[in-house]
């Protein structure tokens, strides 16, 4: 579930996590073209400077996929306050020659595309992530905004995903022309007939913004509900920036020391972790559902290397069909998948229509459902992030629907960029005039099917002469405008000098226990969260930043 969105969807690739404000001396030697004796990086101490490169695809003459004009008054920053594209290209390949070495040694890796097995047997064909070879800037009061956003959000996305009744509703239209939503929504409709609670409610979320550069506002574009990707690769690529500048911050004027760590991975693996204990089975491992084909797996391997070493946690990986095939839900609930008990369910797949190919998939997602083992995410969760439920929660007195504290509900509206049903005729006439200011958006994960520029006013206009339904498959959101900035970027082992668009990630996971009182509020060191004790409720609050180089695709893996 997101409140706001930008111009375009994330892509499926990483990778590069980081954050630290610049070293304030002048340098003392020179690698940039300027030959300059001062740094041209800024010294200002209420800036961080963050780096998550998710896809390596440029933005050529101004503009991201989407047409992502500054035409029409539309007034985007094309100057970065960091000038990467200055540095001498000897000191470059340096950095380029230490960060592929690094990444090859300490798991930075994806599977190849380029290798028909990559995406199914590990240790095959692999190939270090794409990813920014240096962090962009961030300022510092969005960062702590974000941080102080999190465990709000996952507040109301529980308490949204326990009124079932408003889900229902709310996707009621969706429902008649969305084949997908309509089988989602026929799941969670089956739990609530047989009066099916999750007592033991576990969430890994990843909350993405971007700071739109007209208002200086930080908007969000989406909360992830479910498969929240690259906790694990991302923790990696802190510690490459963090070696690379301890090598050769001086000659860039940063400091490596003002990194603060990610702890995502760590995190995520102990709220699974707690998740498991509660389950109370110590013969029970947790299952993480993937998909046939996944490049992305060292991303998820790390989490589940994390889960046995700190916790003890046992973790098979099975898709929706060897579920079908192999599953079994005993009288009392308990799942077992190819003999054994399953206490957690983590989805790293089942988020797109593609997931499903066969009744045989969505037979295992209504088993698991149906069991006592504890899903991150729940159907009801997943529902709870679809792009309409996104648009509802933005209404007027919505939000006082699910919670009661008026300051939080004032910081939440404060991030919500504008969203829109297609039943506004208002703002579909604004839309048709200028739809260079909007975004369609599908009910769907996973990203590549928002509509952007021209082709809004194209597809609104033929919505409108059909006359059909259709359009409640759509929502109509704000666009977003962050500044361009040069970066660089690093795919197949080669650098490109190209320019990117920066966008904040926040992890962040939530454990609720039902009935009891027991509470745990975990933090990561930056101590960005205030520690806000609720009965009942198990709070993990961490984060890392995440810079997302935009294309048509999406960050879920």
């Amino acid at each position: 579930m997101g409140v706001g969105h930008s111009s375009v969807s994330l892509s499926l690739d990483p990778i590069s996590i980081a954050a630290f404000t610049a070293k304030p001396k002048p340098k003392t030697s020179c690698f940039f073209n300027t030959h300059c004796k001062k740094s041209v990086f800024p010294t200002k101490k209420n800036s961080l400077f963050v780096g998550f490169s998710l896809k390596f695809e440029s933005l050529k003459c101004g503009k991201v996929a989407g047409e992502m004009d500054t035409e029409k008054g539309i007034d985007v920053a094309n100057k970065s306050i960091l000038d990467f594209h200055g540095i001498d290209e000897r000191l470059i390949r340096k950095m380029e020659f230490d960060a592929l070495v690094w990444s090859s040694l300490h798991g930075l890796v994806v599977g190849d595309r380029n290798f028909q097995r990559s995406g199914q047997v590990p240790g095959v064909g692999m190939v270090h992530a794409p990813i920014a070879l240096l962090p962009m800037s961030f300022p510092k009061s969005h960062w702590k905004q974000a941080c102080e956003l999190a465990p709000i959000f996952n507040e109301l996305i529980d308490r949204v995903s326990l009124d079932g009744k408003f889900l229902q509703d709310s996707l009621s239209r969706t429902k008649k022309v969305d084949a997908f939503t309509s089988r989602l929504l026929d799941i969670h409709s089956k739990m609530l007939e047989m009066n099916k609670k999750e007592e033991i409610r576990l969430a890994l979320h990843r909350a993405d913004y971007m700071l739109d550069e007209k208002t200086k506002l930080l908007l969000q574009i989406e909360l992830n509900t479910i498969s929240s990707s690259f906790p694990g690769l991302g923790c990696l690529v802190t510690e490459l920036h963090r070696t690379l500048l301890n090598e050769y911050g001086e000659d860039l004027g940063l400091d490596s020391k003002r990194i603060p760590s990610n702890t995502a991975v760590g995190q995520f693996s102990e709220a699974l972790a707690k998740a498991w204990t509660e389950y109370n089975n110590p013969r029970a491992v947790a299952l993480v559902v993937v998909q046939t084909e996944e490049r992305n797996m060292y991303d998820q391997h790390w989490l589940c290397t994390m889960l046995k070493e700190r916790h003890n946690v046992r973790t098979v990986r099975k898709t929706l069909a060897e579920i079908d095939r192999e599953g079994q839900l005993l009288p009392d609930g308990t799942l077992l998948v190819d003999g054994q008990a399953i206490a957690v369910i983590y989805f790293r797949a089942g988020y797109a229509p593609t997931d499903y190919p066969s009744e045989s998939e969505w037979r295992a997602r209504l088993l698991m459902e149906q069991s006592s083992a504890i899903k991150c995410p729940s159907i009801s969760y997943h529902l709870a992030g679809s792009k309409k439920i996104q648009q509802e929660l933005a209404k007027p007195n919505m939000l006082e629907r699910f919670l009661e504290n008026k300051e939080d509900i004032v910081k939440l509206r404060k991030c919500f960029a504008g969203l829109w049903s297609l039943d506004d005729l208002d703002i579909i006439r604004k839309a048709i005039d200028k739809p260079e200011l909007f975004v369609m958006k599908p009910q769907r994960e996973g990203g590549g099917n928002n509509i952007y520029g021209n082709d809004v006013k194209e597809t609104l206009l033929q919505l409108q002469k059909e006359g059909s339904e259709e359009d409640a498959a759509y929502i109509l959101m704000q666009r977003i405008f962050p500044t361009v900035s040069p970066t660089i970027l690093m795919r197949d082992g080669i650098c490109h000098k190209e320019h990117a668009i920066s966008e904040l990630g926040i992890y962040s996971a939530y454990l609720s226990l039902g009935n009891q009182s027991r509470v745990l509020d975990s933090t990561n060191n930056l101590k960005c969260f205030s520690s806000r004790y609720t009965k009942k409720i198990y709070r993990f609050h961490f984060l890392s930043l995440l810079l997302a180089i935009w294309n048509n695709r999406s960050s879920h893996s």
